[in-house]
Protein backbone atom coordinates (compact mmCIF):
# COMPACT_ATOMS: atom_id res chain seq x y z
CA UNK A 1 0.00 0.00 0.00
CA UNK A 2 2.85 2.34 0.90
CA UNK A 3 4.25 1.84 -2.56
CA UNK A 4 0.56 3.02 -4.48
CA UNK A 5 0.72 5.64 -2.01
CA UNK A 6 3.93 6.84 -3.05
CA UNK A 7 3.13 6.83 -6.29
CA UNK A 8 0.08 8.45 -6.25
CA UNK A 9 1.42 11.28 -4.49
CA UNK A 10 4.15 11.19 -6.86
CA UNK A 11 1.38 11.94 -9.53
CA UNK A 12 -0.44 14.67 -7.80
CA UNK A 13 2.70 16.46 -7.43
CA UNK A 14 4.03 16.41 -10.86
CA UNK A 15 0.24 17.17 -11.71
CA UNK A 16 0.26 20.04 -9.68
CA UNK A 17 4.24 21.48 -10.74
CA UNK A 18 2.75 20.80 -14.37
CA UNK A 19 -0.46 23.07 -13.87
CA UNK A 20 1.64 25.97 -12.04
CA UNK A 21 3.74 26.14 -14.53
CA UNK A 22 1.46 26.56 -17.47
CA UNK A 23 -0.36 28.71 -15.28
CA UNK A 24 3.10 30.68 -14.68
CA UNK A 25 3.61 30.59 -18.18
CA UNK A 26 0.50 32.32 -19.15
CA UNK A 27 0.54 34.63 -16.60
CA UNK A 28 3.56 35.68 -17.84
CA UNK A 29 3.12 36.19 -21.67
CA UNK A 30 -0.16 38.33 -20.58
CA UNK A 31 2.42 40.76 -18.65
CA UNK A 32 4.45 40.90 -21.67
CA UNK A 33 1.63 41.38 -24.02
CA UNK A 34 -0.10 44.13 -21.76
CA UNK A 35 3.55 45.90 -21.60
CA UNK A 36 4.02 45.70 -25.11
CA UNK A 37 0.07 47.01 -25.81
CA UNK A 38 1.14 49.95 -23.26
CA UNK A 39 4.06 50.72 -24.50
CA UNK A 40 2.09 51.09 -28.08
CA UNK A 41 -0.88 53.14 -27.00
CA UNK A 42 1.96 55.19 -25.10
CA UNK A 43 3.39 55.81 -27.92
CA UNK A 44 1.02 57.02 -30.12
CA UNK A 45 -0.94 59.40 -27.68
CA UNK A 46 0.14 63.54 -28.50
CA UNK A 47 0.72 64.41 -24.67
CA UNK A 48 1.54 60.90 -22.64
CA UNK A 49 2.42 63.08 -19.27
CA UNK A 50 -0.69 64.72 -19.27
CA UNK A 51 -4.05 63.85 -16.73
CA UNK A 52 -7.73 64.02 -18.55
CA UNK A 53 -9.84 66.23 -17.54
CA UNK A 54 -13.25 65.55 -16.10
CA UNK A 55 -16.26 67.51 -16.30
CA UNK A 56 -17.84 67.59 -13.32
CA UNK A 57 -21.67 66.26 -12.07
CA UNK A 58 -24.11 69.76 -12.97
CA UNK A 59 -24.27 71.97 -9.89
CA UNK A 60 -25.86 76.03 -9.38
CA UNK A 61 -23.21 78.49 -9.37
CA UNK A 62 -23.26 80.89 -6.96
CA UNK A 63 -23.45 84.31 -8.77
CA UNK A 64 -24.68 87.85 -7.66
CA UNK A 65 -24.86 89.02 -11.74
CA UNK A 66 -27.04 85.91 -12.21
CA UNK A 67 -29.16 86.04 -9.76
CA UNK A 68 -30.18 89.78 -10.66
CA UNK A 69 -30.46 88.51 -14.83
CA UNK A 70 -32.80 85.40 -13.42
CA UNK A 71 -35.10 88.52 -11.47
CA UNK A 72 -34.89 91.24 -13.96
CA UNK A 73 -35.78 88.96 -16.80
CA UNK A 74 -40.04 89.50 -17.00
CA UNK A 75 -39.55 93.39 -16.06
CA UNK A 76 -36.82 94.37 -19.18
CA UNK A 77 -38.56 94.80 -22.95
CA UNK A 78 -37.56 95.09 -25.82
CA UNK A 79 -39.17 98.38 -27.57
CA UNK A 80 -39.13 98.49 -30.86
CA UNK A 81 -40.34 101.57 -33.30
CA UNK A 82 -41.29 102.70 -36.89
CA UNK A 83 -41.34 106.21 -38.08
CA UNK A 84 -43.17 107.35 -40.46
CA UNK A 85 -41.69 109.73 -43.76
CA UNK A 86 -38.73 111.78 -42.03
CA UNK A 87 -37.78 115.13 -42.37
CA UNK A 88 -35.98 117.71 -41.01
CA UNK A 89 -37.71 120.49 -39.63
CA UNK A 90 -35.66 124.50 -39.76
CA UNK A 91 -34.62 123.57 -36.07
CA UNK A 92 -33.36 119.90 -36.62
CA UNK A 93 -31.26 120.84 -39.58
CA UNK A 94 -29.82 124.11 -38.03
CA UNK A 95 -26.98 121.94 -36.66
CA UNK A 96 -25.42 121.98 -40.02
CA UNK A 97 -24.60 119.20 -42.68
CA UNK A 98 -21.97 117.46 -40.64
CA UNK A 99 -22.33 115.55 -37.51
CA UNK A 100 -20.43 117.29 -34.45
CA UNK A 101 -20.51 120.31 -36.43
CA UNK A 102 -20.94 123.14 -32.87
CA UNK A 103 -24.28 125.57 -33.25
CA UNK A 104 -24.51 128.41 -31.16
CA UNK A 105 -27.22 129.10 -28.54
CA UNK A 106 -30.28 130.95 -29.40
CA UNK A 107 -31.75 131.47 -26.58
CA UNK A 108 -30.74 133.22 -22.96
CA UNK A 109 -29.65 131.02 -19.93
CA UNK A 110 -31.71 130.53 -17.00
CA UNK A 111 -34.01 129.11 -14.35
CA UNK A 112 -35.76 127.97 -17.28
CA UNK A 113 -33.63 125.34 -17.93
CA UNK A 114 -30.99 126.62 -20.54
CA UNK A 115 -27.83 126.86 -20.56
CA UNK A 116 -25.22 127.88 -18.36
CA UNK A 117 -22.91 129.17 -20.90
CA UNK A 118 -20.64 128.30 -24.43
CA UNK A 119 -17.78 126.71 -23.72
CA UNK A 120 -16.61 127.31 -27.77
CA UNK A 121 -14.01 125.39 -29.61
CA UNK A 122 -13.30 121.41 -29.19
CA UNK A 123 -15.82 121.09 -26.08
CA UNK A 124 -16.18 117.13 -25.12
CA UNK A 125 -20.01 117.67 -26.37
CA UNK A 126 -18.94 116.27 -29.98
CA UNK A 127 -18.45 112.89 -27.77
CA UNK A 128 -22.19 112.76 -26.58
CA UNK A 129 -25.22 111.02 -28.59
CA UNK A 130 -28.22 109.76 -27.51
CA UNK A 131 -28.43 106.17 -29.68
CA UNK A 132 -30.99 103.74 -31.01
CA UNK A 133 -29.49 100.58 -32.44
CA UNK A 134 -31.29 99.91 -35.53
CA UNK A 135 -31.60 97.01 -38.03
CA UNK A 136 -27.98 95.07 -38.77
CA UNK A 137 -26.78 96.70 -36.04
CA UNK A 138 -26.08 100.27 -37.03
CA UNK A 139 -26.63 103.19 -35.33
CA UNK A 140 -29.56 105.14 -35.59
CA UNK A 141 -29.42 108.94 -34.25
CA UNK A 142 -32.68 111.10 -33.76
CA UNK A 143 -33.07 114.03 -35.86
CA UNK A 144 -30.44 113.59 -37.94
CA UNK A 145 -29.91 112.72 -41.34
CA UNK A 146 -30.09 114.37 -44.08
CA UNK A 147 -33.65 115.13 -46.34
CA UNK A 148 -35.07 112.02 -47.66
CA UNK A 149 -38.32 111.23 -46.74
CA UNK A 150 -38.10 107.68 -46.08
CA UNK A 151 -39.68 105.33 -43.21
CA UNK A 152 -37.44 104.07 -40.49
CA UNK A 153 -36.87 101.95 -37.44
CA UNK A 154 -34.86 101.62 -34.90
CA UNK A 155 -34.89 100.01 -31.34
CA UNK A 156 -34.24 100.18 -27.54
CA UNK A 157 -35.28 99.11 -24.53
CA UNK A 158 -37.55 99.72 -21.51
CA UNK A 159 -38.25 98.69 -17.82
CA UNK A 160 -41.82 97.47 -16.42
CA UNK A 161 -42.27 99.75 -13.63
CA UNK A 162 -46.37 98.39 -13.01
CA UNK A 163 -48.33 95.70 -13.05
CA UNK A 164 -50.95 97.11 -15.51
CA UNK A 165 -48.26 97.46 -18.67
CA UNK A 166 -46.79 100.64 -17.58
CA UNK A 167 -43.14 101.01 -18.72
CA UNK A 168 -40.70 103.58 -18.61
CA UNK A 169 -38.18 104.47 -21.08
CA UNK A 170 -36.16 107.14 -22.87
CA UNK A 171 -38.35 109.85 -24.74
CA UNK A 172 -35.81 109.36 -27.76
CA UNK A 173 -36.84 105.99 -28.27
CA UNK A 174 -40.63 107.11 -28.89
CA UNK A 175 -40.41 110.32 -30.07
CA UNK A 176 -42.69 110.88 -33.49
CA UNK A 177 -42.88 107.52 -33.82
CA UNK A 178 -46.03 106.31 -36.25
CA UNK A 179 -45.47 102.56 -34.36
CA UNK A 180 -44.32 101.02 -31.04
CA UNK A 181 -44.26 97.48 -30.36
CA UNK A 182 -42.55 95.85 -26.87
CA UNK A 183 -41.57 92.48 -26.67
CA UNK A 184 -40.56 90.16 -23.51
CA UNK A 185 -37.59 87.49 -23.01
CA UNK A 186 -38.37 84.11 -24.05
CA UNK A 187 -41.98 85.50 -25.57
CA UNK A 188 -42.56 86.51 -29.54
CA UNK A 189 -45.27 88.20 -29.10
CA UNK A 190 -45.49 91.75 -30.15
CA UNK A 191 -47.48 94.11 -27.97
CA UNK A 192 -48.73 97.11 -29.31
CA UNK A 193 -47.68 100.38 -27.43
CA UNK A 194 -48.64 104.19 -27.05
CA UNK A 195 -47.49 106.80 -25.57
CA UNK A 196 -49.07 107.86 -22.18
CA UNK A 197 -46.51 111.38 -21.56
CA UNK A 198 -42.89 112.40 -22.64
CA UNK A 199 -40.74 114.88 -20.58
CA UNK A 200 -37.70 115.71 -23.47
CA UNK A 201 -35.56 117.54 -20.77
CA UNK A 202 -34.95 114.64 -18.83
CA UNK A 203 -35.02 112.12 -22.04
CA UNK A 204 -37.93 110.03 -20.20
CA UNK A 205 -41.26 108.98 -21.36
CA UNK A 206 -44.09 106.51 -20.10
CA UNK A 207 -45.66 104.02 -22.60
CA UNK A 208 -48.64 101.39 -21.56
CA UNK A 209 -49.03 97.84 -23.38
CA UNK A 210 -52.33 96.23 -23.61
CA UNK A 211 -51.52 93.54 -20.89
CA UNK A 212 -51.77 92.68 -17.05
CA UNK A 213 -49.89 90.94 -13.78
CA UNK A 214 -46.50 91.89 -15.17
CA UNK A 215 -43.41 91.66 -12.69
CA UNK A 216 -42.58 95.36 -12.36
CA UNK A 217 -38.72 96.25 -11.53
CA UNK A 218 -38.25 96.89 -8.06
CA UNK A 219 -36.99 100.61 -7.79
CA UNK A 220 -33.85 101.66 -5.89
CA UNK A 221 -32.67 105.25 -4.32
CA UNK A 222 -30.08 106.37 -6.36
CA UNK A 223 -28.83 108.62 -3.78
CA UNK A 224 -27.39 105.59 -2.40
CA UNK A 225 -25.24 104.59 -4.69
CA UNK A 226 -20.98 105.85 -4.42
CA UNK A 227 -18.46 105.88 -6.85
CA UNK A 228 -16.87 102.03 -7.14
CA UNK A 229 -20.36 100.36 -6.92
CA UNK A 230 -21.14 97.79 -8.81
CA UNK A 231 -23.84 98.40 -11.85
CA UNK A 232 -25.51 95.81 -14.18
CA UNK A 233 -27.33 97.57 -17.39
CA UNK A 234 -29.64 95.04 -19.37
CA UNK A 235 -30.99 95.90 -22.76
CA UNK A 236 -31.11 95.42 -26.21
CA UNK A 237 -27.71 96.25 -27.66
CA UNK A 238 -27.49 96.51 -31.49
CA UNK A 239 -30.86 94.23 -31.51
CA UNK A 240 -29.62 91.62 -29.33
CA UNK A 241 -32.26 90.99 -26.47
CA UNK A 242 -31.68 90.88 -22.44
CA UNK A 243 -28.11 91.37 -23.18
CA UNK A 244 -26.31 91.69 -19.25
CA UNK A 245 -23.74 93.36 -18.41
CA UNK A 246 -21.56 94.73 -15.79
CA UNK A 247 -19.28 97.48 -14.38
CA UNK A 248 -19.41 99.65 -11.58
CA UNK A 249 -20.37 103.34 -10.95
CA UNK A 250 -17.41 105.79 -12.53
CA UNK A 251 -18.79 109.15 -11.41
CA UNK A 252 -22.11 110.54 -10.03
CA UNK A 253 -24.23 113.78 -10.74
CA UNK A 254 -22.37 114.44 -13.96
CA UNK A 255 -23.33 117.61 -16.51
CA UNK A 256 -22.67 116.04 -19.40
CA UNK A 257 -23.19 118.30 -22.52
CA UNK A 258 -25.72 117.89 -25.24
CA UNK A 259 -25.67 115.25 -27.82
CA UNK A 260 -24.85 117.42 -31.10
CA UNK A 261 -28.04 115.50 -32.49
CA UNK A 262 -30.45 117.39 -30.37
CA UNK A 263 -33.20 119.57 -31.48
CA UNK A 264 -32.95 122.08 -29.23
CA UNK A 265 -29.85 124.65 -29.34
CA UNK A 266 -26.38 123.62 -28.09
CA UNK A 267 -25.62 123.90 -24.52
CA UNK A 268 -22.99 123.11 -22.37
CA UNK A 269 -25.38 120.40 -20.06
CA UNK A 270 -29.46 120.01 -19.46
CA UNK A 271 -30.34 121.62 -16.29
CA UNK A 272 -32.42 118.49 -15.34
CA UNK A 273 -30.10 116.03 -16.00
CA UNK A 274 -27.26 114.94 -13.74
CA UNK A 275 -26.48 111.95 -14.53
CA UNK A 276 -24.59 108.21 -13.05
CA UNK A 277 -21.42 107.61 -14.86
CA UNK A 278 -20.73 103.96 -15.32
CA UNK A 279 -18.55 101.78 -17.01
CA UNK A 280 -20.83 98.69 -18.08
CA UNK A 281 -20.93 97.95 -21.68
CA UNK A 282 -23.95 99.76 -23.16
CA UNK A 283 -24.25 100.90 -26.79
CA UNK A 284 -27.15 101.73 -29.32
CA UNK A 285 -30.36 99.90 -28.21
CA UNK A 286 -29.72 99.95 -24.82
CA UNK A 287 -31.80 103.53 -24.75
CA UNK A 288 -34.24 103.15 -21.77
CA UNK A 289 -33.03 100.09 -20.56
CA UNK A 290 -32.60 99.90 -16.52
CA UNK A 291 -29.06 100.45 -14.53
CA UNK A 292 -28.75 98.59 -11.64
CA UNK A 293 -27.69 97.89 -8.14
CA UNK A 294 -26.24 94.18 -6.69
CA UNK A 295 -29.68 94.47 -4.93
CA UNK A 296 -31.55 94.25 -8.61
CA UNK A 297 -33.08 97.76 -8.18
CA UNK A 298 -33.31 100.39 -10.61
CA UNK A 299 -30.95 103.46 -10.00
CA UNK A 300 -30.60 104.62 -13.56
CA UNK A 301 -32.40 104.75 -17.00
CA UNK A 302 -29.49 104.22 -19.60
CA UNK A 303 -29.71 107.34 -22.00
CA UNK A 304 -26.27 108.29 -23.72
CA UNK A 305 -22.96 107.60 -23.89
CA UNK A 306 -19.54 109.16 -24.77
CA UNK A 307 -17.70 108.11 -27.79
CA UNK A 308 -15.69 108.82 -30.65
CA UNK A 309 -16.83 105.36 -32.85
CA UNK A 310 -20.92 105.89 -31.56
CA UNK A 311 -20.49 102.49 -30.05
CA UNK A 312 -19.21 101.73 -26.58
CA UNK A 313 -16.28 102.77 -25.22
CA UNK A 314 -16.44 102.80 -21.37
CA UNK A 315 -18.42 105.79 -20.52
CA UNK A 316 -22.24 105.77 -20.39
CA UNK A 317 -25.00 107.65 -18.88
CA UNK A 318 -28.21 106.81 -16.93
CA UNK A 319 -29.85 109.01 -15.38
CA UNK A 320 -30.72 108.50 -11.47
CA UNK A 321 -33.86 106.60 -10.72
CA UNK A 322 -35.19 109.10 -8.16
CA UNK A 323 -35.16 111.69 -11.04
CA UNK A 324 -37.16 108.88 -12.88
CA UNK A 325 -39.46 108.63 -10.34
CA UNK A 326 -40.50 112.38 -10.59
CA UNK A 327 -40.67 112.53 -13.69
CA UNK A 328 -43.19 109.14 -13.91
CA UNK A 329 -45.35 110.20 -11.38
CA UNK A 330 -45.57 113.82 -13.02
CA UNK A 331 -46.65 111.80 -15.92
CA UNK A 332 -49.07 109.37 -14.55
CA UNK A 333 -51.18 112.27 -12.77
CA UNK A 334 -50.98 114.52 -15.51
CA UNK A 335 -49.49 113.09 -18.70
CA UNK A 336 -46.88 115.64 -18.84
CA UNK A 337 -44.35 117.03 -16.38
CA UNK A 338 -44.76 120.72 -14.63
CA UNK A 339 -42.02 122.74 -13.34
CA UNK A 340 -41.85 125.95 -11.05
CA UNK A 341 -40.07 129.32 -12.40
CA UNK A 342 -39.62 132.50 -11.13
CA UNK A 343 -38.88 134.47 -14.68
CA UNK A 344 -35.55 134.86 -14.58
CA UNK A 345 -32.77 134.77 -17.28
CA UNK A 346 -28.95 134.44 -15.82
CA UNK A 347 -25.47 133.30 -17.48
CA UNK A 348 -22.40 131.78 -16.03
CA UNK A 349 -18.92 132.31 -16.83
CA UNK A 350 -16.04 131.10 -15.25
CA UNK A 351 -14.39 134.67 -16.05
CA UNK A 352 -17.18 137.21 -15.83
CA UNK A 353 -19.35 135.85 -13.46
CA UNK A 354 -16.78 136.39 -10.55
CA UNK A 355 -16.59 140.15 -11.60
CA UNK A 356 -20.13 140.89 -11.64
CA UNK A 357 -21.04 139.41 -8.30
CA UNK A 358 -18.44 141.36 -6.72
CA UNK A 359 -19.08 144.24 -8.25
CA UNK A 360 -22.99 144.49 -8.55
CA UNK A 361 -23.58 142.21 -5.15
CA UNK A 362 -20.42 142.26 -2.82
CA UNK A 363 -20.37 138.58 -2.75
CA UNK A 364 -18.31 135.40 -4.44
CA UNK A 365 -21.45 133.45 -5.12
CA UNK A 366 -24.95 133.13 -6.23
CA UNK A 367 -26.71 134.10 -9.59
CA UNK A 368 -25.97 137.86 -11.21
CA UNK A 369 -29.53 138.23 -12.66
CA UNK A 370 -29.02 138.83 -16.56
CA UNK A 371 -32.88 139.31 -17.40
CA UNK A 372 -36.23 139.44 -16.20
CA UNK A 373 -39.25 138.07 -18.09
CA UNK A 374 -41.52 140.78 -18.48
CA UNK A 375 -44.97 140.10 -16.49
CA UNK A 376 -43.65 136.94 -15.30
CA UNK A 377 -43.09 136.55 -11.13
CA UNK A 378 -39.86 138.27 -10.50
CA UNK A 379 -40.69 141.23 -11.97
CA UNK A 380 -44.07 141.14 -10.29
CA UNK A 381 -41.95 140.69 -7.05
CA UNK A 382 -39.73 143.54 -7.58
CA UNK A 383 -36.59 141.54 -8.70
CA UNK A 384 -34.22 143.90 -11.12
CA UNK A 385 -31.60 142.95 -13.77
CA UNK A 386 -28.17 143.17 -11.91
CA UNK A 387 -29.87 142.06 -8.89
CA UNK A 388 -27.52 138.95 -6.68
CA UNK A 389 -29.87 136.02 -5.72
CA UNK A 390 -28.07 134.75 -2.49
CA UNK A 391 -30.77 132.39 -0.86
CA UNK A 392 -34.10 130.85 -1.31
CA UNK A 393 -36.27 129.81 1.51
CA UNK A 394 -33.01 130.42 3.70
CA UNK A 395 -31.11 128.29 1.66
CA UNK A 396 -28.11 129.72 0.03
CA UNK A 397 -27.96 129.62 -4.07
CA UNK A 398 -24.22 129.39 -4.36
CA UNK A 399 -24.20 129.09 -8.09
CA UNK A 400 -26.89 128.49 -11.35
CA UNK A 401 -28.24 124.76 -10.94
CA UNK A 402 -29.01 125.56 -7.31
CA UNK A 403 -31.59 128.14 -8.12
CA UNK A 404 -32.72 125.75 -10.63
CA UNK A 405 -33.26 122.68 -8.95
CA UNK A 406 -35.02 124.28 -6.26
CA UNK A 407 -37.35 126.49 -8.22
CA UNK A 408 -38.08 123.70 -10.88
CA UNK A 409 -39.09 121.54 -7.76
CA UNK A 410 -41.17 124.30 -5.98
CA UNK A 411 -45.27 123.43 -6.74
CA UNK A 412 -46.71 126.05 -8.81
CA UNK A 413 -48.28 128.99 -6.47
CA UNK A 414 -46.53 128.90 -3.47
CA UNK A 415 -43.88 131.60 -2.57
CA UNK A 416 -40.46 131.95 -2.20
CA UNK A 417 -38.34 133.87 -0.16
CA UNK A 418 -35.78 134.96 -2.28
CA UNK A 419 -33.24 137.19 -0.64
CA UNK A 420 -31.17 139.27 -3.07
CA UNK A 421 -28.54 141.50 -3.38
CA UNK A 422 -29.31 145.04 -5.21
CA UNK A 423 -25.98 147.20 -4.91
CA UNK A 424 -24.61 145.40 -2.42
CA UNK A 425 -27.45 145.68 0.27
CA UNK A 426 -29.17 142.84 1.23
CA UNK A 427 -33.31 142.50 0.45
CA UNK A 428 -35.67 139.98 0.26
CA UNK A 429 -38.59 139.26 -1.89
CA UNK A 430 -41.65 137.12 -1.86
CA UNK A 431 -41.89 136.02 -5.37
CA UNK A 432 -44.93 133.08 -6.51
CA UNK A 433 -43.84 130.17 -8.30
CA UNK A 434 -45.20 130.35 -11.60
CA UNK A 435 -45.51 127.34 -14.31
CA UNK A 436 -42.23 127.54 -16.30
CA UNK A 437 -43.77 126.87 -19.61
CA UNK A 438 -46.41 129.76 -19.03
CA UNK A 439 -43.61 131.70 -17.99
CA UNK A 440 -41.33 131.39 -21.27
CA UNK A 441 -44.50 130.65 -23.61
CA UNK A 442 -42.65 132.34 -26.30
CA UNK A 443 -38.98 129.78 -25.83
CA UNK A 444 -39.09 127.17 -27.90
CA UNK A 445 -36.68 125.05 -25.68
CA UNK A 446 -39.39 125.28 -23.20
CA UNK A 447 -43.00 125.62 -24.95
CA UNK A 448 -41.89 122.24 -27.19
CA UNK A 449 -42.06 120.27 -23.77
CA UNK A 450 -45.71 120.58 -22.27
CA UNK A 451 -46.16 117.05 -23.23
CA UNK A 452 -48.43 115.22 -25.65
CA UNK A 453 -51.08 117.34 -26.20
CA UNK A 454 -54.16 116.05 -28.42
CA UNK A 455 -56.66 116.79 -30.11
CA UNK A 456 -60.12 117.37 -28.19
CA UNK A 457 -62.17 114.68 -28.64
CA UNK A 458 -64.68 114.34 -31.46
CA UNK A 459 -62.39 117.08 -33.63
CA UNK A 460 -61.23 115.80 -36.96
CA UNK A 461 -57.32 115.95 -36.26
CA UNK A 462 -55.13 116.79 -39.04
CA UNK A 463 -52.15 114.51 -38.05
CA UNK A 464 -49.68 117.27 -37.21
CA UNK A 465 -47.34 118.28 -34.29
CA UNK A 466 -46.52 121.91 -34.15
CA UNK A 467 -44.27 124.55 -32.38
CA UNK A 468 -43.22 128.07 -32.03
CA UNK A 469 -40.51 129.54 -34.09
CA UNK A 470 -38.34 131.81 -32.15
CA UNK A 471 -37.13 134.83 -33.84
CA UNK A 472 -33.49 133.53 -34.24
CA UNK A 473 -34.67 130.11 -35.29
CA UNK A 474 -35.72 132.24 -38.23
CA UNK A 475 -33.15 134.36 -38.62
CA UNK A 476 -30.70 130.90 -38.64
CA UNK A 477 -33.57 129.24 -41.34
CA UNK A 478 -33.10 132.21 -43.13
CA UNK A 479 -37.10 133.04 -43.09
CA UNK A 480 -37.55 136.24 -42.87
CA UNK A 481 -41.84 135.94 -43.19
CA UNK A 482 -44.19 136.47 -40.28
CA UNK A 483 -45.13 132.81 -39.66
CA UNK A 484 -44.50 132.17 -36.24
CA UNK A 485 -45.40 128.19 -36.04
CA UNK A 486 -43.20 125.62 -37.64
CA UNK A 487 -44.59 121.45 -38.15
CA UNK A 488 -42.46 119.53 -36.06
CA UNK A 489 -43.70 115.97 -37.66
CA UNK A 490 -46.19 114.65 -40.12
CA UNK A 491 -48.20 111.26 -39.30
CA UNK A 492 -48.35 109.26 -41.65
CA UNK A 493 -51.72 108.37 -43.55
CA UNK A 494 -53.23 111.45 -41.79
CA UNK A 495 -55.06 114.32 -43.56
CA UNK A 496 -52.06 116.59 -43.74
CA UNK A 497 -49.58 113.57 -45.21
CA UNK A 498 -52.53 113.48 -47.76
CA UNK A 499 -52.48 117.03 -48.79
CA UNK A 500 -48.53 117.53 -48.65
CA UNK A 501 -47.89 118.68 -45.53
CA UNK A 502 -44.01 118.58 -44.61
CA UNK A 503 -42.28 118.84 -41.34
CA UNK A 504 -40.41 122.24 -41.87
CA UNK A 505 -43.44 123.69 -42.90
CA UNK A 506 -44.28 127.24 -41.62
CA UNK A 507 -48.12 127.53 -40.82
CA UNK A 508 -49.00 130.91 -42.14
CA UNK A 509 -52.81 130.62 -42.34
CA UNK A 510 -55.47 127.87 -42.09
CA UNK A 511 -58.87 128.61 -43.79
CA UNK A 512 -57.99 132.28 -43.87
CA UNK A 513 -57.23 132.30 -40.74
CA UNK A 514 -54.04 133.99 -39.35
CA UNK A 515 -52.10 131.06 -37.35
CA UNK A 516 -49.73 133.15 -34.73
CA UNK A 517 -49.38 130.22 -32.46
CA UNK A 518 -49.46 126.94 -31.78
CA UNK A 519 -52.99 127.76 -29.83
CA UNK A 520 -54.49 129.44 -33.28
CA UNK A 521 -54.25 126.11 -34.65
CA UNK A 522 -56.36 124.22 -32.09
CA UNK A 523 -58.48 126.64 -31.91
CA UNK A 524 -59.19 126.57 -35.58
CA UNK A 525 -59.24 122.92 -35.74
CA UNK A 526 -62.24 122.93 -33.02
CA UNK A 527 -63.84 124.78 -35.37
CA UNK A 528 -64.13 122.42 -38.23
CA UNK A 529 -66.03 119.26 -38.90
CA UNK A 530 -65.84 116.25 -40.85
CA UNK A 531 -66.50 116.75 -44.34
CA UNK A 532 -65.61 120.35 -44.58
CA UNK A 533 -62.75 121.38 -46.80
CA UNK A 534 -59.43 123.18 -44.98
CA UNK A 535 -57.07 124.70 -47.05
CA UNK A 536 -53.50 125.55 -45.28
CA UNK A 537 -51.12 128.79 -46.36
CA UNK A 538 -47.50 127.59 -45.59
CA UNK A 539 -44.00 128.80 -46.21
CA UNK A 540 -41.70 126.29 -47.56
CA UNK A 541 -37.96 126.30 -48.15
CA UNK A 542 -36.44 125.11 -51.72
CA UNK A 543 -35.71 121.90 -51.28
CA UNK A 544 -38.77 120.74 -49.68
CA UNK A 545 -38.40 121.98 -46.45
CA UNK A 546 -34.15 121.50 -45.85
CA UNK A 547 -32.10 124.08 -44.71
CA UNK A 548 -28.90 124.93 -46.46
CA UNK A 549 -30.04 126.45 -49.63
CA UNK A 550 -32.80 128.21 -51.87
CA UNK A 551 -35.44 130.30 -50.69
CA UNK A 552 -38.32 130.13 -48.99
CA UNK A 553 -41.90 129.98 -51.27
CA UNK A 554 -45.30 130.64 -50.72
CA UNK A 555 -47.48 127.44 -50.79
CA UNK A 556 -51.44 126.68 -50.88
CA UNK A 557 -52.64 123.29 -50.00
CA UNK A 558 -55.96 121.25 -49.53
CA UNK A 559 -58.77 119.09 -49.16
CA UNK A 560 -62.00 117.99 -47.68
CA UNK A 561 -61.43 117.02 -44.12
CA UNK A 562 -61.89 113.55 -43.28
CA UNK A 563 -63.62 112.09 -40.40
CA UNK A 564 -60.76 110.64 -38.63
CA UNK A 565 -61.00 111.70 -35.23
CA UNK A 566 -58.95 110.99 -31.59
Amino acid sequence: MRFFDKVRNQKFLTSTMIVFTLALGVLIGTVMQTGVKAARDQASVAAPDATPLVIPPKSEMQSTFATIAKKLGPSVVNISVEFGARNPSPQASNRGGRRGQRAQPAVPNGDNGDDSGDSGGNSPEELFRRFFGGGGGSGIIPFGGGGEETPSRALGSGVVVDRNGYILTNNHVVDKASKITVKFTDDDTEYPAKVIGADSETDLAVIKIDKHDLVPAKIGNSDSMQVGDWAVAIGSPLGFQATVTAGIISALSRDVPEPTDSPRPVRTANSFQHFIQTDAAINPGNSGGPLLNVNGEVIGINTMIASESGGYQGIGFALPSNMAVKVYNNIIKEGKVTRGSIGISFREDPKETPAKLDVYGGVKKGVFVDDVTKGGPAEKAGIKQADVIVAINGKPIGKGQDLIDLVADSEVGSTLKVAIMREKKPMTLNVVVADRVKTFSDNPVVSRNPGLEKTPEGVPKFGISIQALSVSEKQNSGYSGTGSVVIESVEPGSFADGIGLAKGDILLEVNRQAVNSPADVTRIQTTLKAGEYVAFHVARQAGNGVRGGGGWASLYLGDRLTGESN
